[in-house]
């Protein structure tokens, strides 16, 4: 197997204003998120999320303690949340085995243990997506199915933007230390997400797009609210959005994003809205 990294040092707002789309997508996109039989993972500076996937087919997979990590294990002062977004997966974290389809959920707190990714069907490997923050706490490993997601419908047809928010890794449903992850499913006919957009001092962010055909498009918006900028992003790619920047996309056709979050608090409403006349 190989896991592949990178580190994405913190931008200054003020900074950012300058930067050209190719400094943009350098600094904040995530092109490749997926490759098989390879581990793929981003150690953010902020808040120190690492933002990853594996996607083991023909191998069975490690999540290795990479470098900057400086632990024996990667969970050693980390908590995890991996969301599967391919055919039928096996994670393994030390002794427990948990079995994970389509759009379920698995939170792993912080300890020395050694976490592996397999596929059941090598014709239809799994892809599983994977947010990681420091934890200063150890809280029980558990997997969330749909059915344990708090769900809540939002948003119109006529607004473009119905849609499904599934809080699945949020302390309503489970403890963590900091992480807090969830899945938002565009209903077809609308596009847009997180409009109003809003900021959370409190809290980074990253989003994962998915179930966007392979001929459509999205256009994440970041940036200060006076100060947008945009990206545009294939299926299967991530974002990072910092502290200071919104994030909120239209594409070109329905689909799914994956959200998560570190920082201060885990109050998933602490959010400082910007109407939608005031962006710039």
């Amino acid at each position: 197997m190989k896991t592949n990294y990178e580190i994405r040092y913190a931008a200054h707002p003020e900074d950012a204003k300058h930067y050209d789309t190719t400094r943009i997508r350098r600094d904040f996109l995530i092109e490749r998120v997926f490759t098989p039989d390879e581990v793929n993972m981003v150690y953010s500076m902020y808040d120190r999320m690492v933002v990853g996937g594996a996607q083991p087919v023909g191998e069975v997979l490690r999540l290795e303690a990479i470098d900057p990590l400086k632990a024996p294990f990667f969970t050693t002062r980390r908590e995890v949340g991996i969301f599967n977004v391919g055919g039928p997966g096996i994670v393994r974290a030390g002794d427990t085995v948990f079995e994970l389809d389509y759009k379920e959920a698995l939170y792993l707190g912080r300890g020395d243990r050694e976490v592996t990714f397999e596929s059941r069907d090598a014709g239809r490997p799994a892809k599983f997506y994977f947010n990681s923050t420091t934890a200063h706490c150890t809280c029980p490993d558990r997997k969330i199915a749909r059915a344990d997601a708090i769900s809540v419908e939002m948003g119109s047809l006529e607004g473009s933007n119905h849609r499904v928010i599934n809080k699945m890794i949020v302390n309503q449903v489970l403890p963590t230390c900091q992480l807090q992850m969830g899945m938002t499913e565009l209903q077809p006919g609308s596009v847009w997400n997180t409009m109003p957009a809003h900021v959370h001092s409190r809290r980074m962010e990253a989003y994962f797009y998915f179930e966007l055909p392979e001929e459509h498009a999205v256009c994440h918006f970041m940036g200060e609210t006076d100060e947008t900028r945009h990206l545009w992003m294939r299926g299967e790619q991530a974002v990072l959005s910092p502290e200071w920047s919104i994030h909120s996309a239209a594409a070109t056709h329905n689909y799914t994003f994956i959200w998560g979050m570190g920082g201060e608090n885990l109050d998933y409403g602490d959010q400082d809205f910007a109407a939608i006349t005031d962006l710039r």
